[in-house]
């Protein structure tokens, strides 16, 4: 019976996942029960593969699930979720930022009652200025604009009991931010102080561009408070544009004053089409996400699963590409 899962997803990591396995191996050895490290390889197009599937030979511990293509980082800890067979699950990156001698303090916590214990960051060692100051916006305007009460400094490194795991896992929905998913369904939890390292080896998976699609699913997955936005800009406005309609129709039909030059025309015109724009790329987020959940798609491509359950009982939440043989 295994007591603890430890879910790595990783992405092109061929220069870290050897030390990774070396330090989660060495942590897990000083546990009170059976374990398993399970990599989830999100479409890697380096060795990272290969280097996994060496390690596994060797090691009975190690499992791994090979995605089809890249299908993301979250969706990856969502496969992980749903393969690990643990009573305490832990979700943790390849690239050593965050230490794997922290989840022995979070087992501890885990066994006097937690069901949820994650990591806070009080330090982000290696990062850019301009990394830092989006990343600690993004957790407040997120905490802002949710009622959901999502820890701040917070990333998916976290400790979660099996039941915990069983109720993400039912969940379907697409557009997935663990973290918050996390949050939302409460239970008992609590949070470790810790300083994040910097990376081992190799470049960061998160881009801005990345960043970016991950804000927005994490605003809009836990809040409505945008669209409210927008429904009040637009109300602002109309108020202001029929003020502007009275104040040109007393100019004219009461004064001879006339409102000359186009310049100012063109200037209120471009800025109120601006703000339509941004109200109806608002709704149009909100919109494509249901899209996203109408095609019901399954949310994973597993193309191979090494030293996995064949009996578990998965929904279709993923698709397990059947064994052919080669012509």
């Amino acid at each position: 019976m295994v007591k603890y899962s430890i879910i790595i997803p990783v992405y092109n990591e061929e220069l870290v996942v050897k030390e990774t396995y070396k330090r989660l191996k060495n942590v897990m050895d000083q546990t009170d029960g059976a374990y398993e490290l399970l990599f989830v390889n999100d479409g890697s197009r380096d060795r990272t593969l290969d280097i996994l599937k060496e390690i596994a030979l060797k090691d009975v511990t190690v499992k791994y699930l090979d995605f089809s293509r890249n299908f993301g980082h979250q969706i990856a800890v969502t496969a992980g979720m749903d393969y690990a067979q643990g009573n305490a699950i832990v979700i943790i990156d390849a690239d050593l930022q965050d230490p794997p001698e922290l989840i022995l303090d979070m087992i501890r916590k885990w066994q006097e009652g937690f069901d949820v214990v994650y990591a806070k960051r009080t330090k982000r060692k290696g990062e850019t200025f301009f990394k830092k100051q989006t990343a600690r916006l993004f957790y407040r305007v997120l905490r802002a604009s949710t009622d959901i009460d999502i820890p701040l400094d917070t990333g998916d490194f976290r400790l979660i009991d099996r039941r915990v795991c069983d109720q993400l896992s039912s969940m379907k929905e697409r557009n997935r931010f663990v973290r918050g998913l996390v949050s939302w369904v409460g239970f008992k939890q609590t949070a470790i102080e810790y300083e994040r390292d910097e990376r081992f080896a190799g470049e960061t998976k998160y881009p801005l561009k990345k960043m970016l699609k991950f804000s927005m699913d994490g605003i809009t997955s836990f809040s409505y408070k945008p669209l409210k936005i927008a429904s009040l800009l637009g109300m602002l406005l109309s108020i202001f544009s029929i003020g502007w309609i009275l104040v040109v129709l007393y100019l004219k039909l009461f004064t001879d004053s006339t409102i000359t030059g186009w310049s100012s025309l063109i200037m209120t015109t471009l800025f109120f089409n601006g703000i339509i724009l941004m109200m109806l790329g608002i709704i149009g987020e909100y919109i494509g996400r249901i899209y996203d959940e109408a095609k019901n798609r399954p949310l994973y491509i597993v193309q191979e699963a090494y030293r996995m359950n064949e009996e578990q009982n998965l929904s279709l939440r993923y698709v397990k590409l059947r064994k052919t043989e080669h012509r």
